[in-house]
């Protein structure tokens, strides 16, 4: 009998060999699991199963990665569903216009299925309320983040953030007028070892100060070393 408390993750790859091979191990691991081998069914099979994580190919043939990551986005069932990207190592690009558009984080193939399985423990880890945790709201003029709840609203209206989005300004709020080095924030917030490229960190700032509109200043550029959350408001725009 499965678990109805276990979590649910939708591998969308048009081969069929990927997605058995997915679909084995993280069925090992206790996970429920859909696999979709057309990408055309992606959007309709999402808003039925209604994943806690979704696991996307970006090369796939008539709807690709890229297309279907924004259709999550825009689904107001889907949008703050986790997505990591499989990519190939030559797809730098896409790999970087995925984290733009709302992409969570990417592995690149060929890839170990326990370095995947460690990447979808950390994002269903940080995207799921712990029992226990104990009620607060962080607030700084007009930027409300109430953990309990996981939302985010700017002067009342809710922003719409991604579990990374969301624990990334958690932590800069929550170390206000500290520098986060990127080598330190790929750690707490992806659980990435230094090495990684931090280009990943950069890109996320980027959507995030999008999301926060006339509050993004409110996130400083420290050049050369990472980004803070400003201890006083600056009139100058983040570079």
């Amino acid at each position: 009998m499965k678990d109805p408390k276990a979590q649910r993750i939708l591998v969308i790859d048009d081969e069929s060999d990927m997605t058995d091979l997915l679909g084995y191990h993280l069925r090992g691991k206790g996970y429920v699991v859909e696999l979709l081998n057309d990408p055309n069914r992606g959007i309709g099979v999402a808003r039925s199963f209604l994943p806690d994580l979704v696991i996307l190919d970006v090369m796939m043939p008539e709807i690709t990665g890229l297309q279907l990551c924004r259709m999550l986005r825009a689904d107001p069932t889907l949008s703050r569903v986790p997505i990591i990207f499989l990519t190939a190592k030559a797809e730098e690009n896409d790999r970087v216009q995925g984290l733009e558009i709302g992409a969570d984080d990417y592995i690149s193939k060929p890839f170990s299925i326990r370095e995947l399985m460690l990447r979808v423990q950390s994002l269903l880890r940080r995207s799921t309320p712990k029992d226990g945790d104990n009620p607060r709201r962080m607030q700084l003029e007009g930027i409300v983040l109430d953990i309990d709840r996981h939302e985010v609203t700017v002067h009342n209206q809710p922003v719409d953030l991604t579990a990374t989005e969301f624990k990334l300004l958690h932590i800069l709020m929550e170390r206000r007028g500290r520098v986060q080095t990127r080598e330190h924030l790929l750690v707490t917030v992806w659980n990435y070892e230094s090495d990684i490229e931090t280009r990943t960190v950069d890109t996320h700032i980027r959507r995030l100060r999008e999301k926060l509109g006339k509050e993004a200043d409110w996130v400083e550029t420290i050049r050369g070393v990472g980004y803070r959350f400003a201890e006083r408001r600056s009139e100058a725009q983040p570079a």
